[in-house]
């Protein structure tokens, strides 16, 4: 019998396009872990990913960066994504074991297909899909929002000044693709 070896692989893996100036790419080795802060021992949660990423858990809607590029975003009042760099399936052993048990975490890295899209016409071509005010006087450089990107759910995190990182479901992965390709490319 034949022996087969599975590979993970990030569902737009390969990703890169430029169009006017701006980029669309989507990021290798991502992993994305949500972490659920306890009932009742939420302060023990916030202290333990704070010891753990070097940054204090931000408040919702709200994104930190780690010294190591992990990046925290607050989904709700108990519960935050972890979304880092990291080539091997076990994203979640390590994030649990850097919290201590504080808090409940559970690997997302299979839910979600992300993409960066930045350069200076990355906020023209989302605003034309997004129904969230992304000036940088409404969205500024951290912040994050869940929200519908054509009709697909979407999480939209402004990592720069000209820079996005989007995330939408897996398993509509080249619908979402699509979508922002698209609108980058009518603004052309």
């Amino acid at each position: 019998m034949p022996e087969y070896s599975l590979t993970p692989a990030a569902p737009l893996a390969g990703t890169d396009i430029t169009i006017v100036d701006t980029r669309l790419v989507a990021p290798a080795d991502l992993a994305v872990v949500s972490v659920a802060l306890p009932l009742g021992a939420e302060k023990a949660a916030e202290k333990a990913i704070k010891t753990a990423f070097g940054v204090a858990l931000p408040e919702v809607g709200k994104s930190s960066l780690a010294k190591d590029g992990a990046r925290i975003v607050r989904l709700g009042s108990d519960l935050a994504f972890v979304i880092f760099t990291h080539p091997t399936p076990d994203a979640e052993r390590v994030v649990a074991a850097r919290l201590k048990g504080a808090a409940y975490t559970t690997d997302q890295t299979d839910v979600w297909a992300a993409l960066d899209l930045s350069g200076p016409n990355a906020r023209r071509a989302l605003e034309r899909i997004c129904p969230i005010d992304l000036h940088p006087d409404a969205f500024a450089v951290g912040d994050s929002a869940r929200t519908m990107m054509e009709h697909l759910g979407t999480l939209i995190i402004r990592t720069g000044d000209d820079a996005y990182r989007l995330m939408s479901g897996s398993s509509s992965a080249g619908s979402f693709l699509h979508a922002i390709e698209t609108s980058l490319s009518n603004i052309a």
